[in-house]
């Protein structure tokens, strides 16, 4: 019978990179896991704050990326001076506005919306009927009302700057939208809880928001 070649490594054998790696891995895992269990419970003892704060929030990321990354279309350049206005109005717009309406357009897509004949389940035939309705009318409407917001916010009430913006902006971003965010909502309405589905939204659309922020600005 042939002995068993057991050969032990012990701690002072291992580099000191590779240590390095196994902490930051775990500090950073449990830190997501202890960020997730904390969202979670003030998400549920105290939804509207928690989607509040986290709305806004994900929004003014979005403007704050777009100032110091994406160039103006009318010089070619990132913006010199940082515009904190700019991204007061976003994170206004996110958690006052698009926070309470993103949060109850989730849970009337979840109880309302669904295939003919078929369950509450998220079911596939479910799903696609909460992607269409959210797509075809949602999104056109969030996009016309969110570029007629920041016009008003940023230049008040005047027809003629929330018309040219709308020109300017409105179609070719809903065409980006349903090229992004259809295939988003199929995995969001087939395998998150509809609680979490306005977080998912959000952190998605920190890149989203980017690009609506770039297109506000140059519109």
């Amino acid at each position: 019978m042939k002995k068993q070649n057991t050969h032990t490594i012990s701690p002072s054998q291992i580099p000191f990179d590779a240590k390095l790696k196994v902490v930051i891995e775990f500090l950073s895992l449990n830190m997501f896991k202890s960020a997730f269990t904390t969202y979670n419970y003030y998400l549920k003892t105290a939804p509207f704050a928690t989607n509040f704060l986290t709305t806004g929030f994900l929004f003014g990321a979005g403007d704050v990326i777009a100032q110091y990354i994406l160039p103006s279309e009318h010089t070619g350049h990132t913006e010199k001076i940082y515009d904190y206005k700019r991204t007061a109005r976003a994170v206004f717009y996110g958690s006052v506005i698009f926070s309470p309406i993103g949060s109850r357009w989730m849970y009337f897509l979840q109880k309302r919306v669904h295939w003919p004949g078929k369950s509450m389940s998220n079911s596939g035939l479910n799903t696609v009927s909460r992607v269409l309705v959210d797509q075809i009318f949602f999104s056109p409407v969030s996009l016309v009302f969110y570029f007629s917001t920041m016009s008003i916010l940023e230049h008040g009430f005047n027809t003629d700057i929330i018309k040219r913006k709308l020109q300017n902006s409105a179609w070719s971003t809903l065409l980006t939208n349903w090229s992004v965010w259809p295939f988003v909502q199929v995995v969001n309405f087939n395998y998150i809880k509809v609680e979490h589905r306005l977080l998912v939204i959000n952190v998605i659309a920190i890149f989203w928001n980017t690009y609506l922020s770039f297109k506000n600005s140059n519109g």
